[in-house]
């Protein structure tokens, strides 16, 4: 079976094998030796890998790693190891391909030109628009319908053999939401109003500790019971001065370590020492606390049922591979 694939399909590879010259495989260099053009790589069940196959998703690869400046032995152990990757991956669209032969996937020409003209809705393309861009690949519309095609065909064949089997329960999403309610709680948001005097870029200690000094006495004056808002009308040196100093509300993420530091430990209706920041000395003062309203079960149940599906997939998905590879007759020709 393996030997009439190969032959009906690639009859002067078989050749090649059974060790024959054919004329088109060899060409003769100046030394007058044969050398081989093309060759097997691979032979997946009743299918097989060409090197120039191989050779072409490898381009690429080598391409972009001609922009790294890597020496020669690093190159040659990165492609190495690129060649290996590429492989496996063509091997497994062979076998993907042989259970979709065995599992009777077709798919026929309206199907393919639907998802060309999704995708040319989706990218505002007209016919022209999308021959020229296939153009500048190197591809012509041809190649690209048998692309798709392929494309078509494999996802059938994931949706047959694992899709379709994969269940999530209502018990499995409040599982996991009740395993990670630190993810969906929300979070607590602070009200808060600020003071600040900034420090002229050439200034002296002297003149450091003159701001420092009002400072205090505004502290002084809050102690006091003074209101807030006024004394940031009267002394703030920011645009928001005219608003009593209203900054909005901050989560304590949004704040830097040492006013996080201060305000965290506040009540409504208390302020901060003075603090040293990047924009000058400030007093901060917490208007309120607005609790966090977590997210109910109902709210993130489609977001988590998305989580645990595509994670049911990849592990159902390579079990899948794994056992495709055992069944199968591989032969990997170095």
């Amino acid at each position: 079976m393996i030997i009439n694939r190969i032959f009906k399909h690639h009859i002067f590879y078989v050749v090649l094998i059974m060790g024959c010259v054919v004329e088109g495989l060899f060409v003769k260099v100046s030394v007058g030796y044969p050398v081989v053009v093309d060759r097997i790589v691979a032979v997946v069940n009743d299918d097989i890998v060409i090197l120039s196959e191989l050779n072409e998703k490898i381009l690429p690869y080598v391409e972009k790693l001609k922009t790294f400046g890597y020496s020669r032995e690093k190159e040659q152990e990165i492609l190495y190891k690129v060649r290996e990757d590429v492989l496996n991956r063509l091997i497994e669209q062979k076998l993907k391909d042989y259970e979709i032969r065995n599992s009777n996937i077709t798919v026929d020409e309206a199907e393919i030109d639907n998802a060309i003209e999704r995708i040319k809705e989706t990218s505002f393309f007209t016919d022209e628009d999308l021959r020229e861009a296939l153009a500048r690949d190197g591809l012509t519309l041809e190649a690209y319908r048998e692309d798709m095609k392929e494309q078509i065909l494999r996802s059938k064949l994931i949706n047959y053999k694992i899709k379709s089997k994969i269940v999530i329960t209502r018990e499995e999403i409040r599982a996991y939401y009740d395993n990670h309610k630190e993810d969906y709680s929300g979070d607590t948001e602070y009200h808060l109003r600020n003071i600040i005097m900034k420090i002229p870029v050439f200034a002296s200690e002297d003149g450091k500790q003159e701001v420092i000094k009002k400072m205090e006495g505004i502290l002084d004056q809050l102690r006091e019971g003074e209101s807030f808002e006024d004394l940031a009308r009267n002394y703030s040196e920011s645009s928001l001065a005219s608003s009593g100093g209203d900054l909005g509300l901050f989560v304590l993420s949004d704040l830097s370590k040492n006013i996080q530091e201060a305000v965290m430990g506040l009540n409504p209706g208390e302020f901060t020492p003075v603090i040293e920041t990047d924009q000058g000395y400030q007093i901060f003062f917490l208007e309120e606390i607005i609790d966090a309203t977590g997210k109910t079960l109902e709210a993130v149940s489609p977001a988590i049922e998305e989580k645990l599906y595509n994670e049911a997939l990849d592990k159902k998905f390579q079990t899948w591979l794994s056992d495709l590879r055992e069944q199968a007759h591989i032969k990997i020709i170095k």
